[in-house]
C-alpha cells in the first residue's frame, strides 16, 4: 500500500498461520469454559440440550440435577436474583481448583446482572474470573476459591 508516496509494509509473521485457523475453527463452548475429557461435572437448572449433550460426550462424569463433592466444576443456572443465595451451598461441592459457573440470561430484561454474580460470589467465599457468551441468550461467569484459599 501507499500513503502520500510513501510504501507502507505490513509482516505478518510467524503467527498469521495460527491466526488464520482460529478464524477458519473457532474454539467450541466446552473448550472456552475449560472442559476437558472425562471432568467431573455437576449441572443444576441448565436446560441447554445442546450444552448437555456437549458434556455428555466429552465426560462420563456428568451429574444433572445434583451434586457430589470433588467436582471439577458446576454449572449453575440463575435467573432471578434470589438464585444467587444457593452459591454458597455450592462451594463444598468443588474441587479445590474447581470452577463453578453461573449461567444468566444476558440483555436489557435480564434480571441479574454481572454485579449481582458478583457480589454473591464474594459472599460466599469466591472470586470471579471469566466471563462466557454461553449462548445467543445467556451469559455464564466463571467463580473459583481465591488461590489463597486453596
Amino acid at each position: 500500500m501507499s500513503f502520500d508516496g510513501e510504501t507502507a509494509v505490513f509482516e505478518l509473521g510467524k503467527d498469521a498461520a495460527k491466526w488464520a485457523e482460529k478464524i477458519r475453527n473457532p474454539r467450541g463452548l466446552l473448550d472456552k469454559l475449560g472442559v476437558k475429557a472425562g471432568a467431573s461435572v455437576a449441572v443444576l437448572g441448565v436446560e441447554d440440550s445442546e450444552f448437555i449433550e456437549q458434556l455428555s460426550a466429552k465426560t462420563s462424569a456428568l451429574q444433572n440435577g445434583t451434586t457430589s463433592r470433588e467436582l471439577d466444576f458446576v454449572f449453575y443456572e440463575a435467573d432471578r436474583p434470589e438464585d444467587l443465595a444457593g452459591l454458597a451451598d455450592l462451594v463444598p461441592s468443588l474441587k479445590r481448583n474447581g470452577a463453578l459457573w453461573v449461567v444468566s440470561p444476558k440483555g436489557k430484561g435480564a434480571q441479574v446482572k454481572d454485579i449481582d454474580v458478583m457480589a454473591a460470589a464474594r459472599e460466599a467465599g469466591l472470586v470471579d474470573t471469566k466471563v462466557v457468551s454461553f449462548s445467543d441468550t445467556h451469559t455464564a461467569l466463571k467463580l473459583v476459591i481465591p488461590v489463597a484459599q486453596r
